[in-house]
């Protein structure tokens, strides 16, 4: 199984997308005998129990909802599709194994290689289980694929919508956050209302698609705002949270910072909330004509960080779209 995981990885890092029968494959392939963690999706009362469904699915279905990830770890932001990019990315970060990385939602919709993008990484956290961490972002949804791209490039490249299927059914299984050596928090979006624990996190049915409103829903939308409290979020779901709350859930769960992305960064990175919060942005020159760089966040052994800017892959011959998408930032 691993020889041909690895040359699926071969063939993808080319940007030369998979067969069709070779996705449903990689969306199903067996995955043996897996241990299941306190916390995750089959877990019953938090027992460890052996598990030997073999489909991959049953790989992230082991993780948690707070996933734990250990250091050294890269961190890293919105791709979007943006395939040429992610390849600088692993140029300046390093290629897996060699590097472990921690990947926080959005790898489809907008850029014009969200399939080689996403099937690219479904393989490395597949060929690297332990290495590679990929989480759910709010684009990571049946109904936001089907307006901002990854549903019609589906289609254009296959001529149906088998791939696009087997992959928001695997979004489902996603985990929505990790915590690194138990003191930072790592998601898409931001904090809920109804949430003030990582209990409650892990005690999310994540199995679903992702809800137009709650905790779930929060977790992939929110952002950090200037003002106090919580606000009605712009983008119509999720809310706006103020340092005050980023500041109560550090404290409270034991937290040294909340590390997130979803939003578009000029410089790649950017301290919130007096350093309780940090968003990572990891799509250069966003939507081919942004100018922002990108950035991804290195931690080593004793927890110490440093961000890593770069500026846009060379671009090769892009296709055309088939239809523009909407200009709002989700």
């Amino acid at each position: 199984m691993e020889n041909e995981i690895d040359g699926w990885i071969a063939q993808l890092s080319q940007c030369k997308q998979l067969a069709e029968p070779d996705v449903k494959r990689l969306c199903d392939m067996g995955a043996g005998e897996l241990l299941l963690a306190p916390g995750c999706m089959r877990c019953t009362r938090g027992a460890n129990i052996w598990c030997t469904q073999s489909q991959t699915r049953e790989i992230l279905m082991v993780e948690s909802n707070v996933q734990p990830v250990r250091c050294p770890v890269t961190v890293c932001g919105d791709i979007h599709g943006q395939f040429h990019d992610l390849s600088e990315l692993f140029r300046i970060g390093g290629n897996s194994p060699d590097t472990n990385y921690l990947f926080m939602g959005d790898y489809v919709d907008r850029g014009y290689y969200s399939v080689e993008t996403v099937t690219l990484l479904v393989a490395l956290k597949l060929r690297y289980r332990d290495r590679v961490t990929i989480l759910r972002g709010n684009h990571e949804s049946r109904q936001i694929t089907q307006v901002y791209g990854f549903y019609d490039e589906c289609l254009r490249k296959y001529g149906n919508a088998n791939v696009w299927r087997y992959f928001t059914d695997l979004f489902d299984y996603l985990p929505l956050t990790a915590l690194i050596e138990n003191q930072i928090f790592c998601l898409h979006g931001g904090l809920s209302p109804s949430i003030d624990t990582l209990d409650h996190v892990r005690g999310i049915d994540r199995v679903q698609e992702v809800p137009h409103e709650g905790p779930m829903c929060d977790l992939l939308w929110s952002d950090p705002d200037d003002r106090c409290g919580w606000g009605i979020s712009p983008r119509g779901a999720g809310y706006t949270f103020g340092q005050d709350i980023s500041e109560a859930f550090n404290h409270n769960n034991g937290l040294t910072l909340v590390a997130r992305a979803h939003q578009l960064i000029m410089e790649g990175y950017n301290w919130s909330q007096d350093r309780n919060v940090v968003t990572i942005f990891s799509a250069p020159n966003y939507c081919y004509r942004c100018g922002n760089q990108a950035a991804i966040m290195e931690m080593d052994e004793k927890l110490s960080y440093s961000f890593l800017q770069f500026d846009p892959a060379p671009r090769v011959g892009e296709p055309l779209v088939t239809r523009r998408v909407p200009d709002y930032f989700l």
